[in-house]
């Protein structure tokens, strides 16, 4: 069983979102540009330094983000006083009850956001990215899901990250090294893709989805690092979404749709070694079936695309689903209901 935030947390919530949404469009210098590549479209600030043309990136495509531009002008006169709003809404979600995120890490993911890490395609994954589902969906969350964990995980897509044309700035090396992190080694040589605070414990790690057969370090180029090859990554960071981190006036950030989090979940944890990963992989489990609960309730049709979408991906991705469906039998009736259902509404159109 789960328990839900009141509606007004949950209105509270979605207008924080709202109001970052319309900040990131509200410092244009320039003028709003479309720009095709690859059978996609995506939106550029284009403004000029001296005799030198500069682009900087706004988003893909899609309608709410033209609306915002065209009355990106309104937004910008009205910047100071939707940021004194976000923060009245901020600690209204903390009175409510709201998770929140110490000031190390809330400033930490700020730093990240200016620089331009979500704007750029970087995804936050991981419990930081659970914890977020919060907002999103309006529900409370136990703290044995949602323990405090010191690392931040972001992953892109290489080629998105290519694709786009613009970079991280200032530099995340900058970020890091205010923040006292120091890159770790790997073992490709000259590759950086963790992070490791001297003076804390958090680490922070670059990941990115790997299409062949080895999981390999591959360029971030828009954001100026390396990142880690995960097979199954390229599933969960499809189509992200925004959330809203509660810290000051809230922070804009990326975060996968709440049920591929769930089905990659069961992947994940069926992924972990023996021994050392076992605590992680009842923690993955956890959270993925916290998250089906919640969705086959309010999402069931999105949760089960989300499922059919994996299934269809080949015996591995099957087989290490079921390893974990197996040992989750609320989990796994669930998804098969939905199933059942979307098959018998299927039978009544053809008949």
């Amino acid at each position: 069983m789960f328990t839900r935030h009141s509606s007004i947390a949950h209105a509270a919530y979605h207008d924080l979102l709202r109001s970052l949404r319309d900040d990131a469009v509200s410092d244009i210098r320039g003028t709003p540009t479309r720009v095709e590549r690859n059978n996609r479209t995506y939106w550029y600030d284009t403004y000029r330094v001296g005799s030198d043309v500069k682009k900087h990136y706004l988003g893909e495509d899609c309608e709410e983000l033209r609306g915002r531009l065209e009355q990106h002008k309104t937004l910008k006169a009205q910047q100071e006083d939707r940021r004194r709003n976000r923060a009245r809404l901020v600690r209204l979600l903390r009175a409510e009850g709201f998770l929140g995120l110490d000031a190390a890490t809330g400033s930490l993911l700020s730093a990240m956001a200016t620089s331009g890490v979500f704007r750029l395609g970087g995804t936050i994954v991981g419990t930081h990215a659970f914890r977020l589902y919060e907002g999103e969906l309006g529900v409370r969350f136990d703290m044995d899901m949602t323990a405090h964990t010191d690392d931040i995980d972001i992953a892109s897509f290489s080629r998105l990250s290519l694709v786009l044309e613009d970079t991280a700035s200032p530099s995340l090396e900058d970020v890091f090294r205010d923040f006292d992190f120091m890159a770790q080694p790997s073992l490709t040589a000259g590759r950086t893709w963790r992070w490791k605070q001297t003076r804390g414990d958090t680490l922070i790690e670059f990941l990115t989805p790997s299409f062949g057969e080895d999981e390999d370090v591959r360029e971030l180029p828009a954001l100026g690092v390396d990142a880690q090859g995960l097979h199954h990554l390229n599933y969960l960071i499809a189509e992200p979404i925004n959330a809203a981190v509660t810290y000051r006036s809230g922070v804009l950030v990326q975060i996968p749709q709440p049920e591929r989090y769930a089905i990659h979940k069961l992947i994940v944890a069926d992924r972990r070694r023996p021994g050392e990963n076992a605590l992680k992989a009842e923690k993955d489990r956890r959270q993925a079936a916290f998250l089906v609960e919640v969705l086959a309730q309010d999402r069931p049709d999105e949760l089960n695309d989300a499922y059919e979408d994996a299934l269809s991906r080949g015996p591995k991705w099957r087989s290490r689903i079921e390893a974990s469906l197996d040992r989750m039998p609320k989990t796994q009736r669930l998804l098969q209901e939905l199933q059942d259902k979307r098959a018998c509404r299927q039978c009544s159109q053809v008949q």
